[in-house]
């Protein structure tokens, strides 16, 4: 009898330890923009290649000064690659699509930007502001886009910035008309 009290203690504590968000955090980083601070969760172990991406580029300082430069209310908010005057900033190489991870493009998730190549996502990333259904694997071409985290706390930034008005410039649509500027990111916890 005495050994079956201490042993239900012992199964629960096990099962508390393993299960979601027990464990070390997930990396979160905050993104400080002109619009006010988005702070998001990163999940390497749904997408690792893609979160070791991204906070590779945000070490390198890659993200300060770029701007959100799509802007589409009631779909997303993409940034993380042009500067201001919509310069597209250098990049490194491509990063493979990780999209069969099971994180769905719902709203205030974050997913890579790519172009009909399922493995050209380098910097580029977008919020979704809907439940973009179309966007998760398969999708519409047989890819899909890969999910790699999700806004914990600022969506009421990204809802102010899906609510900039928008234009054309320099051959691209959908570009607000006044600067969304990432000021700076950083890495405030998790492992």
């Amino acid at each position: 009898m005495k050994l079956r009290n201490l042993w239900t203690p012992l199964v629960m504590l096990s099962a508390a330890a393993t299960s979601p968000g027990a464990l070390a955090a997930d990396p979160q980083v905050d993104v400080r923009t002109s619009a006010g601070t988005i702070r998001i969760e990163l999940y390497p172990e749904k997408a690792p290649k893609t979160v070791e991406n991204f906070l590779q580029y945000l070490k390198d300082g890659h993200y300060n000064g770029t701007v959100f430069h799509r802007v589409i209310p009631g779909f997303m908010i993409q940034g993380g690659g042009m500067t201001p005057d919509m310069t597209q900033k250098k990049t490194r190489k491509p990063v493979p699509i990780e999209s069969k991870n099971g994180l769905k493009n719902d709203i205030g998730w974050l997913a890579m930007a790519r172009t009909s190549d399922p493995n050209s996502a380098t910097s580029q990333f977008f919020v979704n502001l809907a439940a973009n259904g179309f966007l998760n694997y398969p999708g519409q071409d047989g890819n899909g886009y890969t999910v790699f985290g999700k806004v914990v706390d600022g969506m009421d930034v990204v809802n102010k910035i899906a609510a900039v008005p928008t234009g054309n410039k320099g051959g691209h649509q959908n570009v607000p008309q006044q600067p969304v500027v990432i000021e700076s990111m950083t890495v405030v916890g998790g492992k």
